[in-house]
């Protein structure tokens, strides 16, 4: 293994544990940084200056990456170098005065409530697995979760009695988010019921909530997947991914009056820019209602 695929494995381990990233982060991380590594070539990436990092940059955007990959490269490498500086490898960091581009700003694709129930319905439940996943839909629609925070839930995340799950999102921030009676109940039921006809082993509270049948902690993949096999069994046109259950969890709170402060907090936003993105949604929606409901709409 050559230093700098030493140095890679040991970024990779600073993104795992110290800033506690996904998988699917890590990996791209360290992918544009063994990119970066491989465009420097001969030349020490611990002697780069901001002219030779421009020069890089120049270099991608020739190649016609979208705002937002170019922007995700920056990133990486930023916090490449600053994992660097902090090991002490480097004297200082030669690149942390480089700005991340703007990105375009597109509103977020959501459901309508009727749209969310109709892929609710066609579930099959009959199996325990299907069961399971009928579950797992249901609560990234009720509590705003991303697909990571539901996949890496234990059992003493639960706490069932306040309608409550403790969940760990970016950064390991820790949050709670709230579910109703009736996928409580539902829950209950695949805790006691469900889950030892999937695999049947013993609990205990550091057990993953979620299990596949050798009784390993379910995937991100493996939602992803059951979600696409409901989406073309009922031949549904609209691009679905776990997240727009997110998405469609906060627009339809904020179309219901919901303080937008709440909104960050339950779906657990460092920045309340992030959340603001969803009044624009709410406000789309309610010129389509107006335009469709008024009789003297333009």
């Amino acid at each position: 293994m050559t230093q700098k695929q030493d140095y890679i494995e040991d970024f990779k381990i600073y993104l795992k544990t110290q800033k506690n990233f996904s998988a699917h982060t890590v990996r791209a991380y360290c992918a544009d940084v063994y990119t970066f590594l491989l465009w420097c070539n001969e030349i020490d990436f611990r002697q780069i200056d901001v002219k030779k990092f421009s020069e890089y940059l120049y270099f991608i955007q020739q190649i016609n990456y979208t705002k937002t990959t170019i922007a995700r490269k920056i990133a990486s490498i930023r916090a490449f170098y600053k994992f660097l500086y902090q090991e002490e490898i480097i004297e200082y960091n030669p690149i942390d005065s480089i700005s991340i581009p703007k990105q375009n700003k597109t509103l977020p694709h959501f459901l309508y409530e009727d749209e969310v129930e109709s892929i609710l319905r066609n579930v099959k439940i009959e199996t325990p697995a299907g069961y399971r996943n009928r579950i797992i839909l249901e609560l990234l629609w009720v509590s705003g979760m991303r697909i990571s925070e539901l996949s890496n839930l234990n059992y003493e995340n639960l706490n069932l009695e306040q309608n409550e799950i403790r969940v760990f999102g970016k950064g390991a921030k820790e949050r709670i988010v709230l579910i109703p009676d009736k996928t409580k109940g539902g829950l209950i039921n695949y805790i006691e019921n469900v889950s030892d006809l999937i695999c049947k082993k013993e609990k205990s509270a550091t057990s993953p909530l979620f299990i596949n049948y050798n009784g390993y902690r379910l995937q991100n993949q493996s939602i992803r997947k059951a979600l696409k096999q409901v989406l073309q069994s009922i031949q549904f046109t609209k691009h679905v991914t776990p997240h727009v259950f997110r998405h469609s969890f906060a627009t339809k709170l904020l179309e219901n009056g919901a303080d937008l402060r709440i909104v960050q907090e339950l779906l657990g936003h460092a920045s309340i820019k992030n959340t603001q993105i969803y009044t624009h949604v709410s406000m789309t929606r309610l010129k389509q209602v107006y335009d469709e409901a008024h009789p003297h709409s333009l």
